[in-house]
């Protein structure tokens, strides 16, 4: 049987490549597999090579499999890999997506059960950004009690639909959400990317009060303003690199001003490379480091070090190989 299945999965690869007219037959039977794993990469292939042709073989896979679920699809796999190949191909009517948001899957794992239809969730929970025929209000509860879930990775895709529905409500509950916290400090990046995606420049001033402390969320904070590559954000994160203490924290906040790729920034920190205290010079290298693929940035860095203390050099030599 196992043999069987990967024979299958293996001629299934080989459709990745094959003219459409000869992979579509193919898919379509593969769809309508009683093996969950063979379905899943169907869904895959079909939405890499974006055949519209098999959304209705597509949904008809995802309802089957929503009869017996834990025998037919065990671990969730086959109704994850097509709800995503779904929202891939632009399908936007939102029943599918919200049954699989509704949808707890119950399997026994060693001591206990685990639910394995947390992936299922958060991938329609961001498909259903994109349905017309759901009301605002409707998708926004189901985006805020998804803020609630056991699961990380579920309250991570709530914060990244709320900053693609964009408006004044979502950026209200995380903002709420912000100064909840989160145990997970990558629901915290989201939570501050989806506030200033909204935003703008106006969540500086909110998202900067949290980058007055040294821990997990001032850290999220500061990468999060980095990478909103706002031209006001580098005045904000070199003001609290200037008062920080923390070693740890420093570091942190120069790999922010990194991230933000303004030219400003990459001036900063090659001077830092160039005349700031050794410690601190070294800190810049590793920030600098985001982009050692760059050639100009590699060059502009090895001038600065040069000269230097060795250690300084090593620490270039060891960020930026050839």
């Amino acid at each position: 049987m196992a043999r069987k299945v990967e024979e299958q999965l293996d001629g299934l690869t080989r459709l990745r490549e094959t003219p459409p007219e000869e992979a579509l037959p193919a898919l379509r039977k593969a769809l309508s597999d009683r093996v969950n794993l063979v379905v899943a990469k169907a869904a895959r292939i079909a939405a890499g090579r974006q055949l519209q042709a098999l959304l209705p073989d597509l949904l008809q896979a995802f309802s089957r499999l929503f009869e017996d679920p834990v025998r037919r699809d065990p671990q969730c796999w086959g109704k994850t890999a097509l709800a995503a190949a779904l929202k891939d191909l632009g399908f936007s009517e939102s029943a599918p997506y919200l049954c699989g948001l509704r949808h707890r899957q119950m399997e026994p794992v060693w001591g206990g059960e685990a639910d394995t239809a947390e992936n299922l969730r958060g991938t329609c929970l961001l498909a259903l950004v994109a349905c017309p025929d759901v009301e605002r209000g409707e998708a926004l509860r189901c985006f805020v009690d998804a803020l609630t879930e056991r699961a990380h990775t579920i309250r991570i895709e709530a914060a990244r639909a709320l900053g693609q529905m964009a408006g004044d409500e979502g950026a209200l509950v995380l903002r709420l959400k912000a100064r909840l916290g989160d145990e997970s400090g990558e629901v915290m990046g989201q939570v501050f990317d989806s506030l200033l995606a909204i935003e703008g420049a106006g969540a500086l001033p909110f998202v900067a009060g949290f980058i007055k402390h040294a821990d997990e969320r001032g850290e999220e904070a500061a990468l999060a303003l980095g990478s909103s590559r706002l031209v006001e954000a580098f005045d904000v994160l070199r003001q609290a690199w200037d008062a920080a203490r923390d070693r740890q924290f420093r570091a942190v906040l120069l790999r922010a001003i990194s991230l933000s790729r303004l030219d400003r920034a990459f001036d900063w920190l090659v001077k830092l490379v160039r005349e700031g205290r050794l410690a601190d010079a070294t800190a810049a290298v590793e920030a600098l480091a985001l982009h050692s693929a760059s050639q100009e940035i590699r060059a502009q860095v090895k001038v600065a070090a040069e000269g230097r203390e060795p250690e300084l050099m090593a620490e270039f030599q060891k960020r930026f190989p050839r």
